[in-house]
């Protein structure tokens, strides 16, 4: 039997994606039918994480949708089990070092957008105060696009993400992602990996 971890991503990033709609209720619709087609053949199993779970259900603002309640009726919602499962001490020196560099990073933009921030609004007067939270709200929002940029991009930014993975090592299932920093951190851990657009090829052909 084949199994499966799917991640968020994947119904809500639509380039690249599954290939199999242009809408996130579209692509769901069609995911939870194919789901459905390839379980009564017994041979595949789907998987997501509870945190995973949590996360696309904060994509909907109804809570009940429909939708939402078939897609997961075909999905097996489970918790890897984090007491049992064991890896390399050298991905975690890895991963350490590599927090420890985007930290360094993270600062140095930050250090780099005030000191242009402060060269550029020197000496300007603002009319009120709602003209200066526009101007400087510019500023803000070029840092925190470059702050993520070099913290988070490419990177395991969440518990859900790690728990994607050690369910994935777990189960020994096949990890189904967009994001290239959990799949690329997937294969420091052995992960089994299919390109999201080959799963979404699957799916249309089930």
């Amino acid at each position: 039997m084949e199994k499966y971890v799917l991640d968020t991503n994947l119904f809500f990033n639509m380039e690249p994606g599954l290939g199999i709609g242009k809408k996130t209720d579209e692509v769901i619709k069609k995911t939870t039918l194919a789901l459905k087609n390839l379980k009564l053949t017994e041979k595949s199993v789907f998987f997501m994480p509870p945190s995973i779970v949590k996360e696309l259900k904060s994509f909907f603002e109804d809570k009940e949708s429909v939708v939402l309640k078939d897609f997961l009726s075909v999905i097996t919602i489970k918790s890897p089990d984090r007491s049992k499962m064991e890896f390399p001490s050298e991905i975690f020196y890895t991963l350490v070092s590599e927090i420890h560099n985007r930290c360094l990073r993270g600062l140095s933009i930050s250090e780099d957008e005030l000191t242009k921030t402060i060269l550029s609004l020197a000496g300007t007067k603002f009319s009120n105060k709602k003209e200066s939270q526009i101007k400087i709200g510019a500023f803000v929002k070029k840092l925190r696009e470059r702050y993520r940029q070099a913290t988070r991009t490419g990177f395991l930014d969440s518990v859900a993400d790690l728990d994607l993975i050690v369910l994935a090592k777990e189960q020994s299932a096949y990890l189904i992602s967009t994001d290239e920093g959990l799949i690329s951190w997937g294969r420091r851990f052995g992960v089994r990996e299919m390109d999201a657009l080959i799963f979404g090829k699957k799916l249309a052909n089930s």
